[in-house]
C-alpha cells in the first residue's frame, strides 16, 4: 500500500504543477493590427504633412517669382511711357520746325509783283539760344540746367515765335519737379495766348494733370473734356479719353 502511494503520487504532483504553472502567452492578433494600422497612418499624416509644407514653399517662391515679374513690368511700363511721352514732344519740335522752314509769304509788293516782302529774320543769338535750351532736355537730359536756360531766353526774346515752345519746355520741366503752381502758370500761358501752337493741346491736357494732382477733379475733368472737343484728331485726346474714363 505504501508502495503505490508514492508510485501514484508522482505524477499527481507533475499533473498538479501542470495545471497550476501560468499559461504560456498568447499573440493578440487584433491588437497587433490595430498598432501597424496607426503605425501606417502615422507615416501617411507625416508624409502628406512634408509634401504640403514643400507645395507651400514651392507658392510662396512663385508667388516671390509673380510679384518680382509684376514689379519689373511696371518699372517697364512707366520707362517705355516716359520714352513715348520724349519722342513726341520731339515730334512735336520737328514739326513746329518743319512748319517754320516751310512757311511761305503770300503778300506782294507795292508794285505789284509776286516777290514776297521779307520776313523778319529770327536772330542767330536767339536761335542759338533755344536751341541749346532744347538740347539741354533732348540730348544732353541735363533737366536741371535747362529750366533757367529757358527761363532767360524768354526773358530776352519774349516776342520770340519759339516763346510758346519755351514755356510749354519750361511747364514740363516744373511740372516734373512737382512745382505744380509754377507749371501751370507756363501751360496757361500756352493756353491762353498761343492758339495756334503745337503745343497748345498738350499743355491743355497737362493742366487736367496738375488740376488732379490739386486735388480738383472737376476742373480736371473739364480740362480734359476740352481737349477732346478741341482736339479730336490728336493722339492727345486718346491720353485726355483714358483720363476722363478713369475719373468717372
Amino acid at each position: 500500500m505504501r508502495r503505490l502511494t508514492q508510485s501514484t503520487l508522482v505524477p499527481l504532483v507533475l499533473f498538479g504543477a501542470a495545471v497550476n504553472a501560468a499559461p504560456a502567452p498568447v499573440a493578440n492578433v487584433n491588437g497587433s493590427s490595430i498598432n501597424d494600422r496607426v503605425a501606417v497612418l502615422e507615416r501617411m499624416v507625416e508624409s502628406r504633412g512634408d509634401m504640403q509644407h514643400r507645395l507651400q514653399t514651392q507658392l510662396d517662391d512663385m508667388q516671390q517669382e509673380v510679384n518680382q515679374i509684376r514689379g519689373d513690368l511696371e518699372v517697364h511700363s512707366h520707362k517705355l511711357e516716359q520714352i513715348l511721352q520724349r519722342q513726341r514732344e520731339l515730334y512735336l519740335e520737328i514739326d513746329k520746325r518743319i512748319e517754320m522752314a516751310m512757311r511761305k509769304p503770300s503778300s506782294t509788293n507795292s508794285s505789284g509783283d509776286s516777290n514776297p516782302a521779307p520776313e523778319p529774320q529770327m536772330s542767330a543769338d536767339e536761335s542759338t539760344m533755344y536751341d541749346q535750351a532744347v538740347n539741354l532736355i533732348l540730348k544732353d537730359k541735363k533737366y536741371e540746367q535747362a529750366i533757367p536756360q529757358f527761363q532767360s531766353f524768354l526773358t530776352r526774346f519774349p516776342k520770340s515765335e519759339y516763346a510758346p515752345n519755351a514755356h510749354y519746355w519750361l511747364g514740363l520741366l516744373l511740372f516734373n519737379k512737382q512745382e505744380w503752381a509754377s507749371a501751370k502758370e507756363h501751360f496757361s500761358t500756352v493756353v491762353s495766348f498761343y492758339p495756334d501752337s503745337t503745343k497748345r493741346a498738350d499743355s491743355l491736357l497737362k493742366l487736367g494733370v496738375v488740376a488732379l494732382r490739386q486735388n480738383n477733379k472737376a476742373q480736371a475733368l473739364k480740362l480734359f473734356e476740352q481737349v477732346v472737343k478741341e482736339y479730336p484728331d490728336s493722339s492727345v485726346r486718346k491720353l485726355a479719353e483714358s483720363r476722363i474714363k478713369g475719373l468717372k
